[in-house]
């Protein structure tokens, strides 16, 4: 009979497609991986990858085998940590990224209760709007906001997020109001994103929706600089609910086309897929999903 772990890295191999990337989930070296895959390949007498210098591939027979032995493995691994994590504390290296809206006291102050509670855990925190590849990065969760192109990994929905339309009264004096969403282009804008300083700004009202081109003097990816700039009368941005009700009460800034508003953003944890979480990623999820932040809004 072939040995169980060489079929556990040949597994992990066929579900990544890469040895790099299950050498990065298995902690061992690529060169491991592939010593084992070859083993299990001259023990069964059959060819299971097609290796290329810029593809990997399952063969006919590697197919056949990867489906027969998949889901059994997967029992015998959650069998095995269900065991073994009923006894243990959780603890160990968790790896997160967060986009740079999260840079601030506020997640810090949550960082930093989460880490008093659970001692045992280290954090490294990547902090950027960049959407890394958390199985090549070998990171356990990220936090996204928006639409997830990514259809292999695992999402949960935290909260929502919604955009204001907000000027400075400094901007807006000697200019007139916008009245319908086209009236934007003929103002400064803000920029999120923009390229060549433009974007396209996607506004709904009830159930109108429009896409408006828009343009202006500076863009940002940080919401904190789109923020800054705004409030500082450089003129009309797109902001998060969350960034300017407070300055809205205290006439600060001037809600802009009331009735119209970003579409509902989602924000999402997201993780590799994994049949089994390891504890320290469960407690820290619990922790997210518990968590009153102002960073979004909640889901009802």
């Amino acid at each position: 009979m072939a040995d169980l772990n060489d079929i556990a890295v040949f597994v992990t191999v066929a579900r990544y497609g890469s040895f790099t990337r299950a050498a990065h989930s298995l902690g061992m070296p690529v060169s491991t991986v592939s010593r084992k895959v070859t083993s299990l390949e001259e023990q069964l007498g059959v060819t299971l990858l097609q290796r290329t210098t810029r593809k990997l591939s399952l063969t006919a027979q590697g197919r056949a085998y990867f489906d027969q032995c998949s889901e059994p493995l997967a029992h015998l691994m959650d069998a095995e940590q269900v065991l073994t994590e009923a006894h243990r504390k959780p603890e160990g290296l968790l790896k997160i990224s967060v986009p740079v809206i999260f840079g601030q006291e506020v997640f810090y102050e949550f960082v930093s209760a989460f880490l008093q509670t659970y001692p045992e855990i280290r954090i490294d925190l990547f902090v950027t709007n960049l959407f890394l590849d958390l199985i090549a990065e070998n990171i356990d969760l990220g936090i996204r906001f928006g639409e997830l192109k990514d259809s292999s990994i695992v999402a949960q929905r935290l909260g929502k997020s919604v955009r204001y339309l907000v000027a400075t009264p400094d901007y807006m004096k000697g200019r007139a109001l916008p009245s319908t969403p086209e009236d934007l282009k003929d103002h400064r804008c803000v920029l999120l994103n923009g390229r060549n300083s433009e974007a396209e700004w996607h506004l709904v009202s009830g159930r109108k929706s429009v896409r408006q081109q828009v343009s202006g003097p500076v863009s940002s990816r940080d919401f904190a600089a789109v923020s800054a700039f705004t409030y500082r009368g450089h003129g009309i941005g797109l902001l998060p609910s969350t960034y300017c009700e407070d300055e809205i009460r205290r006439g600060e800034l001037i809600r802009l086309l009331p009735d119209w508003s970003s579409e509902e953003i989602f924000v999402h944890a997201v993780y590799p897929t994994r049949r089994f979480l390891p504890l320290r990623l469960q407690v820290f999820l619990e922790a997210l999903k518990a968590w009153k932040t102002p960073l979004w809004l909640p889901l009802h």
